[in-house]
């Protein structure tokens, strides 16, 4: 068997099973990390999510945003002075439709927010026909939300009153305005006198599933052997169709319905 597997077939089917074996054990790890990553995220979660609210001045600034605070929970007074902003294609709750952004300016003179106030179906008229939505409210109002990072800009130009993705880029080219580098995703806001203006669909809680990703990585490890075995069997089976006398066929079980029949 080992003359017949250095012949130059099997030496190639051989180069083909280490490279699939390769090939397997890294896309192993490519599962592996995508479930370590949703593990993280869950941990970020767990600490950050129901955490009681800190102003948004400790957490976002000019300079830049942190990806260890995503999803902390900030809260903000001020005053809504631009919006609304529409962003398509966005699903909640298994449908598609848009989320709102509003831009809060701070009482404390901070640089202005962008807020994402929820979502809301689109309109059964079209794309282009931008739907309607509760207003921000007018005077003064406590946001609590949580940090959110901004997503990658398509660096084309606005729909009018749309963008593609939540980008505090394309929002401030929509909006002509400055803004923080990160945006704040509404949990609720509060009046001056406690009560609570309406707003559009909030969006469901973010995805604690950590998904198949371990169960892939370890398919996908285990099956870096299995070249080697499917060349192993391939050699064995032509070796054995090779040389008939050193390997005599079994005889066939005689069942008890064929002697019955003789």
């Amino acid at each position: 068997m080992l003359r017949r597997l250095l012949t130059p077939r099997w030496l190639g089917a051989l180069v083909l099973a280490a490279l699939f074996s390769v090939a397997a054990y890294h896309l192993g790890f490519w599962q592996y990390h995508r479930h370590e990553a949703k593990v993280e995220r869950n941990a970020l979660l767990d600490a950050h999510y129901r955490a009681d609210p800190v102003p948004v001045s400790k957490v976002l600034t000019p300079a830049g945003f942190d990806r260890g605070d995503d999803w902390t929970r900030v809260t903000a007074t001020g005053t809504y002075v631009d919006g609304p902003l529409f962003v398509r294609g966005r699903p909640n709750d298994g449908a598609v439709g848009l989320e709102v952004l509003w831009v809060l300016r701070p009482d404390d003179g901070g640089p202005d927010v962008l807020v994402d106030r929820g979502w809301v179906p689109a309109s059964a008229r079209g794309a282009s026909v931008l739907p309607t939505v509760p207003p921000a409210p007018s005077g003064p109002v406590t946001m609590v939300g949580w940090v959110r990072p901004s997503e990658a800009s398509r660096d084309k130009a606005p729909s009018p009153g749309q963008i593609a993705n939540v980008s505090v880029t394309d929002a401030e080219r929509a909006f002509d305005d400055r803004l923080l580098p990160a945006y704040v995703l509404l949990e609720r806001e509060t009046l001056p006198d406690g009560s609570t203006p309406p707003r559009p669909d909030a969006l469901l809680p973010p995805d604690r599933s950590l998904g198949p990703h371990l169960a892939y990585a370890y398919q996908w490890w285990a099956s870096t052997v299995l070249g080697f075995v499917l060349v192993g069997f391939g050699v064995r089976r032509e070796e054995r169709l090779s040389d008939p006398a050193k390997y005599p066929p079994k005889p066939k079980k005689v069942r008890v319905w064929d002697e019955e029949d003789e």
